[in-house]
């Protein structure tokens, strides 16, 4: 049982005066207790929780080798996240085709991404018409940038993208171009 006691002692006070005692005064907070754990409950019970808005990336397994998969060169996609939320993108092999700077978003790599794989699908046989999407990060892009790839990754339904190390030729690609 809960009890607050304000009882003030009462008897002798200053001036001598003796005055009567009060009965002390006791409030039951038993009610209010019981209510707070009821509200508790309550919100306990209907508060939904958050969904995760995390995205699965299946990273590799470093400890186990395994063997590469032969990719053909015209199904690959490779963006390069640069500086100044700009990206570079280029289908293909390095220094084979002409890179493309570009921005994040709907005019952007988005359209980039949907044109190729339309291109892709048109130009190959199944079940080898799926674009395959390399992102590589470069030291001067932001974590907001590589998250902004992926978001793009998800909303073009890319189905196969990989996340790999950037190469000092696209270094030096990125760089002739001002986005490093």
């Amino acid at each position: 049982m809960a009890e607050l006691d304000t009882s003030s002692g009462g008897g002798k006070h200053k001036g001598g005066k003796v005055r009567s005692k009060k009965a002390s005064t006791r409030v039951d907070l038993t009610a209010m207790v019981d209510l707070a754990f009821l509200l508790i409950t309550f919100f306990m019970y209907t508060t939904t929780l958050n969904k995760p808005k995390a995205m699965n990336v299946a990273m590799p397994d470093n400890s186990v080798k395994t063997q590469s998969l032969p990719i053909a060169a015209s199904r690959s996609m490779t963006i390069l996240l640069g500086s100044h939320n700009k990206v570079e993108w280029y289908m293909g092999e390095p220094g084979k085709s002409a890179p493309t700077v570009d921005h994040y978003g709907k005019d952007g790599l988005r359209k980039a991404l949907i044109d190729n794989a339309k291109q892709v699908e048109s130009t190959h046989a199944a079940p080898d018409n799926t674009m395959e999407v390399l992102i590589k990060p470069s030291d001067k892009s932001t974590y907001e940038n590589l998250v902004a790839a992926l978001d793009e990754m998800k909303i073009t339904n890319v189905q196969i993208y990989a996340i790999v190390k950037i190469t000092q030729m696209e270094i030096d690609d990125l760089k002739k171009n001002n986005i490093y």
